[in-house]
C-alpha cells in the first residue's frame, strides 16, 4: 500500500498497517486483501458486489475490519455486506470509507450493511467517513444500515463524519427483539457547501426492548444538515432520542425527531436542540490565553466528543 492508502486507513479505521485477525480491505472497486479466522469467515457474494460475513456462536474478544478506500477519481460503486452473528458472541466490527479525490470527476461509494444478530450477543460497530484530495471532483458516500437485534442482545453503533465529504445520505433501520438493546451515537460536522441527511428508524418490537440515539452535529459555512430520527414502540419498552446541534455562519440545520407508541406500556422520549456557541464559553477560554479561533475549535472538539 502507498502513503495515500495508509493515510485513509488511519483516518477511518485507526490502522497503520494491514490488521491482524479477520479483515477485508476494499480498494477502488475491488477486494485488495482479505483474511478469515477460525471463528470469522469472509466470503465474496456470487450474485452482486459485496461480502458475506459469518461469526460463529460463542466468538468473543475478536475483531473484524472491513474498510473501503477510493483513490481514483470517477469511481462509483454499490456494495452489499451481510453479517450473520451467532449466539453468545462479543465482537468489534470496524468499517468506514475514505475517499481521496485528486481529479475532476465524482468519486462515490454507496453501501448496504445488514446485520443479523443472534441471542445473548454484544456487537460494537464503528463506522467513520472521511474525504480529502486536492481535486475538484466531489466525494459522495451514501451508507445504509439494517440490523435485526436478537433476544437479549446488545448492539452499539458509532458513526462519525467530520471532514471532506461533500454529500451524504444515511439511512438506518434497526429492529430490536425481546430484551434487546441498541445504542446509536452519531457525530457529524459539515462545512463549505456540504450536505448531510440522516434518516433513522428504530423499532422496539418486543417486550423489554430498549433503544437510545444520541446525535451531535456541527454545521459551518453554508452547509446543510437534516436529521429524521423515528422511534417506534410496539411493546412494553423504552426509547430515547437526543439531538444536539451547533449552527455557525450561514449554515442550515433541520432536526425532526418522531416517537410513535403502539403499546400502552411503551415509554418514549425525544429531545432536540439547535443553537450557536455561547459567548461566555468563548470568553472564558480566551481569558486563559486562547485565540478566538482556538477557543472555538476547543469547544467544538469537546461537543463532538
Amino acid at each position: 500500500m502507498n502513503k495515500t492508502d495508509l493515510k485513509l486507513l488511519k483516518e477511518i479505521a485507526d490502522l497503520e498497517r494491514v490488521p491482524q485477525g479477520a479483515y477485508n480491505i476494499r480498494k477502488d472497486g475491488a477486494t485488495d486483501s482479505r483474511s478469515s479466522t477460525e471463528n470469522i469467515i469472509i466470503e465474496s457474494k456470487t450474485d452482486k458486489s459485496g461480502i458475506d460475513i459469518t461469526i460463529k456462536d460463542g466468538t468473543v474478544n475478536e475483531s473484524l475490519h472491513i474498510p473501503v478506500i477510493i483513490t481514483k477519481t470517477g469511481i462509483s460503486e454499490m456494495v452489499y455486506n451481510d453479517f450473520h452473528i451467532g449466539d453468545n458472541c462479543d465482537v468489534l466490527i470496524i468499517a468506514g470509507c475514505g475517499i481521496h479525490n485528486s481529479g475532476c470527476e465524482t468519486s462515490q461509494h454507496d453501501g448496504v450493511h445488514t446485520f443479523y444478530v443472534g441471542k445473548n450477543s454484544r456487537v460494537r460497530y464503528v463506522e467513520k467517513h472521511y474525504g480529502d484530495g486536492e481535486g475538484t471532483g466531489e466525494r459522495i458516500m451514501n451508507p445504509e444500515t439494517i440490523a435485526y437485534i436478537g433476544e437479549n442482545s446488545f448492539m452499539q453503533m458509532d458513526t462519525t463524519q467530520i471532514k471532506g465529504v461533500d454529500s451524504t445520505k444515511r439511512k438506518t433501520t434497526i429492529i430490536v427483539g425481546k430484551g434487546g438493546e441498541v445504542a446509536v451515537n452519531e457525530k457529524l460536522m459539515t462545512h463549505g457547501k456540504q450536505i448531510a441527511e440522516s434518516e433513522m428508524e428504530i423499532v422496539l418490537e418486543a417486550e423489554d426492548a430498549t433503544g437510545r440515539v444520541i446525535s451531535r452535529s456541527v454545521a459551518k459555512d453554508s452547509s446543510y444538515q437534516v436529521f429524521y430520527p423515528k422511534m417506534t414502540g410496539k411493546a412494553s419498552c423504552f426509547g430515547h432520542v437526543e439531538c444536539d446541534s451547533i449552527i455557525m455562519d450561514d449554515a442550515k440545520i433541520s432536526s425532526i425527531p418522531a416517537i410513535c407508541a403502539e403499546h400502552t406500556d411503551a415509554r418514549l422520549v425525544h429531545e432536540a436542540a439547535i443553537g450557536k456557541i455561547a459567548g461566555e464559553q468563548l470568553l472564558k477560554l480566551m481569558t486563559l490565553g486562547l485565540s478566538e479561533a482556538e477557543a472555538e475549535e476547543r469547544i467544538l472538539e469537546g461537543f463532538l466528543n
